[in-house]
């Protein structure tokens, strides 16, 4: 279980000038707004073995350079529980965020509502939410961190509902809290790591990690740009294939450079976004996040040369969606040999996944760059790349259909796949001829004949 700070000890462990915002809403009085018996009594213990008034402290404070409005509850107060004192305040903060155009960071340590203001405790949610969504709208980026625990509606609004959700090892994350739980309940299940590997939170980062990776995933949300992502080098043969099935042998080569390769080279540094919200990762076939090129933001969504799962599909829709509402261009990366095609994918919504990332592709206000680095298969590949800019690497084909399954669509003997092959015109200088897609060679950008979009 992680260490349980208090919430301005936490506040510590991340900025230096922190100053509270004013306090909204001022504070409850008596036994609150259903006369619980005992409420007023139970707040004085709590104010007085924590020094707060609410379970939830906000304010404004740097972050390796980045000023954000922070959010720390005070689990020690009363389970860092949500009343609507705590709604009043954070309404505020968060209103505060968009007046002065400031990222927002949910330090989550929270039970859940607070049963003693009934109902009136559980609509907190929804103002919260709301705040959320009116920040989100307003082009503003949210990190929350998980500390321990974080359930309830806390968990389902502040930390589940943010852009990038990062959380302490050990802790205790879940909608249901450790007593409301089946009593068979697996307690792994309820954990950070559990959530990293179901796809609702984006990585565990240890206490010690935590300023210097809050503030990389701050300036990078922060600097938006309208230009867009410049195309990388290709890493590879940089003369073009001979024959089509020579383009294919060539971008199957176990030593061509994957997706890895080209990120390391094109980023000075970057931070992975992980996970779907819907369940499911695909940490091995598509890798997405935000890096810094030249000084500036960029957001990426490459695959790595496997055949790319539903998870995938959906985690690089979220990472498109998230860049188009911050401003930041896009650069994607296409290198699968197509769309898993089993029947568990199938049962993940293969289908749903493709046509969700072809949507975030085609209505992506920010402009996306897309580079072949490898094999284009079908439209496991095409829903990743972008309309009028995609370029291709000579050591690259964009095909319909691989040419050994055109082969056997069309009744053809395994003889004839090469020529299969050459006939579909999958090499990248065909494409370019085909006005499909854009050369990249060396240090020359080639943009044969156009984008031929009907």
């Amino acid at each position: 279980m992680a260490e349980r700070l208090s919430a301005r000890a936490f506040l510590a462990l991340l900025t230096d000038d922190f100053a509270e915002l004013p306090r909204a809403g001022g504070d409850e009085e008596g036994d609150g707004p259903l006369g619980w018996p005992g409420y007023g009594a139970q707040r004085a213990r709590a104010a007085e073995r924590t020094g707060e008034t609410e379970s939830v402290v906000c304010g404004t404070g740097h972050v390796e350079g980045v000023r954000a409005v922070l959010l720390s509850f005070e689990f020690g107060f009363l389970g860092g529980s949500l009343g609507r004192r705590t709604g009043d305040r954070l309404e505020a903060a968060y209103a505060y965020a968009r007046e002065h155009r400031l990222p927002v960071v949910p330090l989550v340590a929270t039970g859940g509502s607070r049963m003693q203001e009934g109902m009136l405790a559980l609509t907190q949610l929804q103002r919260v939410a709301r705040q959320s969504a009116l920040t989100r709208h307003a082009g503003l980026a949210q990190v929350a961190v998980l500390r321990d625990p974080a359930t309830g509606g806390g968990w389902a609004t502040l930390g589940a509902g943010a852009d990038v959700v990062l959380a302490l090892p050990g802790a205790q994350v879940g909608f249901a809290g450790s007593r409301v739980r089946p009593p068979d309940a697996d307690p792994a299940a309820y954990t950070a790591e559990a959530q990293v590997a179901a796809g609702s939170a984006d990585a565990v980062v240890p206490p010690g990690e935590l300023r210097a990776t809050l503030g990389r995933w701050l300036r990078l949300l922060t600097a938006p740009s309208d230009a867009p992502a410049p195309v990388p080098g290709p890493l590879g043969a940089t003369d073009l294939p001979a024959t089509g099935w020579d383009a294919v042998r060539r971008t199957r080569a176990t030593e061509r450079p994957r997706a890895a390769a080209y990120l390391d080279a094109y980023f000075t540094h970057r931070v992975a976004l992980s996970g779907d919200r819907c369940g499911g990762t695909d940490t091995e076939g598509m890798l997405c996040g935000f890096g810094e090129h030249a000084g500036r933001t960029v957001a990426y969504a490459a695959q790595t040369g496997r055949a790319t799962r539903p998870a995938g599909f959906r985690t690089a829709a979220r990472l498109i969606r998230l860049a188009d509402r911050l401003g930041i261009p896009v650069l994607t990366l296409v290198d699968t040999p197509g769309a898993a095609n089993d029947a568990e994918a199938e049962r993940q919504g293969a289908g749903a996944a493709i046509a969700d990332l072809f949507g975030a592709v085609a209505s992506a206000r920010t402009p996306v760059t897309t580079l072949v680095i490898g094999e284009g298969g079908s439209g496991g590949a095409l829903a990743l790349a972008a309309p009028g800019s995609t370029w291709a690497t000579p050591d690259s084909y964009f095909s319909v259909i691989a040419p050994e399954l055109a082969a056997a669509i069309l009744k053809r003997t395994p003889a004839e796949v090469e020529v299969t092959a050459d006939q579909l015109r999958l090499r990248p200088q065909d494409l370019a001829d085909l006005g499909v897609l854009r050369l990249r060679t060396g240090d020359q950008l080639f943009p044969g004949t156009g984008d031929r979009r009907s």
